[in-house]
């Protein structure tokens, strides 16, 4: 039975989740505090996580932090208002694996919780280590050397680095990536697959000006080469 973290003030919306997860074979703890989730989520090492983006105690945006620091490869899934779109667009940066507005409907939050994990059960039977040049990385600690020197990389670069090195020598659209790596399909704009296409360039390519592994396509999208 797999374990889910429902991080939810809202009694209604708790009752409304579990029964939900736990009709589907899930087994659901639930913290309604910011504060203590953190604890929780260390008792319980669950496989997946949602979030909701408001609480007491503590932000989500700060949850979200601590809980990929700890453990990157767990799925987290935010329950936002209409209102907080640029509070979406941050967690996703900071590695939120997707996102569903309120008021949603359950069946629509297990399909992308299920999603989640296909994707995680999907990506462990994928590269974890993999080198190019002078670069060496390693998925599993979500380290990044170059030239022996480490690199920082934010999550989100971490997922699109991933998936270009599982699918290299493919032409990948801005709008595959937008789906694949950032997990749903109305992102506000495609600058954003743009934008961490030049912060890998800067920070992998010998000339990001003239990059050798990361290529644009133009009128498509990118190809990865090694």
């Amino acid at each position: 039975m797999e374990k889910i973290l429902i991080i939810e003030d809202d009694l209604a919306v708790q009752r409304a989740l579990r029964r939900t997860f736990e009709s589907a074979g899930f087994e659901v703890t639930i913290a309604a505090d910011g504060a203590v989730a953190m604890e929780t989520f260390r008792a319980t090492v669950p496989r997946i996580v949602v979030l909701d983006l408001r609480l007491p105690g503590k932000s989500g945006q700060d949850l979200c932090r601590e809980i990929k620091r700890e453990a990157s490869n767990v799925p987290i899934l935010v329950l936002s208002a209409a209102s907080d779109v640029l509070d979406k667009v941050l967690l996703l940066e900071l590695g939120a694996d997707d996102y569903v507005t309120k008021p949603f409907s359950p069946r629509e939050l297990l399909a992308r919780v299920r999603a989640a994990f296909r994707r995680l059960n999907q990506s462990s039977d994928k590269v974890e280590i993999f080198s190019f040049d002078d670069v060496e990385v390693n998925f599993s600690k979500m380290e990044l050397h170059r030239d022996g020197q480490l690199v920082p990389l934010t999550p989100q670069e971490f997922k699109m680095l991933r998936f270009f090195l599982n699918n290299q020598d493919r032409v990948v659209s801005r709008t595959e990536l937008l789906n694949e790596v950032w997990g749903y399909n109305n992102y506000p704009t495609t600058r954003t697959v743009d934008t961490h296409m030049l912060r890998l360039r800067q920070k992998l390519e010998k000339d990001p000006a003239d990059p050798v592994h990361f290529r644009t396509v133009h009128g498509t999208g990118y190809k990865f080469v090694r």
